[in-house]
């Protein structure tokens, strides 16, 4: 996971990593201009708190059921896995996202989850 996170820092996308437990255990500046916040300032975020912050929501802005996201196809099939939500940001403004999962394995076997998310082109202005 030390690996990871040094791999994220430097990233302009949207990089957020979770842990078996899917507690988000670190994310990277670009993805705390989502969250309106830095890692250093709001710490590690279980599945619960990040949902009820931030969501996943569908385009209705109904809370996405944890079975259908990327990131429980990933700590649970341990494969990459894809989709489309909307988030709340910060701010507030619910924007639509696209967000793909990647397990992350090392010699110890299954260590978490790699999420990248950004805004959808049909989210973007122009």
């Amino acid at each position: 996971m030390i690996l990871a996170r040094n791999l994220i820092a430097g990233l302009d996308l949207a990089a957020f990593l979770i842990d078996p437990e899917a507690v988000i255990v670190f994310f990277n500046d670009a993805a705390g201009e989502f969250v309106g916040r830095r890692f250093d300032e709001v710490g590690p975020l279980t599945r619960d708190e990040w949902a009820s912050r931030y969501g996943p929501y569908d385009e209705l802005g109904e809370l996405v059921p944890t079975d259908d996201l990327p990131l429980t196809v990933a700590l649970r099939e341990g494969h990459p896995a894809h989709g489309h939500v909307h988030l709340r940001l910060g701010d507030g403004e619910l924007v639509p996202v696209d967000v793909s999962a990647l397990p992350l394995s090392g010699a110890e076997g299954f260590m978490g989850t790699l999420v990248v998310c950004w805004r959808s082109a049909d989210g973007l202005d122009g």
